[in-house]
């Protein structure tokens, strides 16, 4: 059975020292009528489906729409995938606008936005983040998480996971922060390889370009990450899903 690769595009944000995601048009906003050294985000998480398996790789902000629905749940919708359905979550690292979509308000209590998944995370990094806390990561984001649903935790640096049909090999790279995971999901029955990097790899024009950026934790290290990717990646035909890149979601 062939592999979905579905992106689920949040949209277009700015972001700031406050380290605060204000929606941005592209087709009105203005980037200069935003605070002095806005950077624009593209945010979308992946859904990969095979067959019962709903797989998702990290789950954006949380965005709600103006009737107050997630918008990560209406884009599962339009697919025909109930929220309930996600089977798995793999987290790369728990900055806001990856894990913002674990969880919502529901009734004053924070409940998972997947109800029925197991959710990877690596636990270096949850360590990490709850030690660090705001203004990169948000404890109230994935704290809940404990006693709200289902963790498998990652312990070592590298390992492999087993969820039929897919083998997954991740491997702790750093690099954009300490932390940071990267993930190999290979689909046993046709042997296609997806590259999920997370934000050590999330755009394509990266990828091509040698670019030290000033927001990674170590930029040498993770412009290094995206030479050796690139070169194997494109030798071995690889998927490559850029986390932050809706006009190239998918590269292959």
């Amino acid at each position: 059975m062939a592999i979905q690769i579905i992106p689920l595009s949040e949209g277009a944000f700015t972001i700031d020292s406050t380290k605060e995601f204000v929606p941005f048009d592209l087709n009105h906003d203005i980037l200069n009528q935003r605070p002095t050294g806005s950077l624009l985000v593209e945010i979308q998480p992946f859904l990969l489906k095979s067959g019962d398996t709903c797989l998702l790789l990290d789950t954006g902000l949380g965005y709600r729409l103006a009737d107050g629905n997630l918008q990560i749940h209406q884009n599962l919708l339009q697919h025909g995938i109930k929220p309930e359905a996600i089977s798995h979550v793999l987290l790369s690292h728990l900055h806001k606008d990856h894990s913002g979509g674990l969880g919502y308000s529901l009734g004053g209590t924070k409940v998972a936005t997947f109800p029925n998944a197991i959710h990877y995370i690596y636990k270096a990094e949850w360590d990490f983040a709850l030690e660090k806390g705001l203004p990169s990561y948000d404890p109230a984001d994935f704290s809940f998480l404990e006693k709200a649903a289902s963790i498998q935790w990652l312990k070592d640096a590298e390992g492999e996971l087993r969820i039929s049909p897919f083998l997954i090999k991740y491997k702790w790279v750093g690099a954009h922060c300490p932390y940071h995971i990267a993930f190999w999901i290979t689909d046993l029955d046709n042997n296609q390889t997806i590259f999920f990097g997370g934000d050590v790899a999330p755009q394509l024009g990266q990828m091509k370009r040698r670019i030290i950026a000033k927001y990674d934790f170590d930029g040498k290290r993770s412009m290094e990450w995206r030479d050796e990717w690139w070169n194997i990646g494109r030798k071995e035909h690889w998927s490559f899903l850029f986390y932050h890149d809706i006009k190239n979601p998918v590269y292959s």
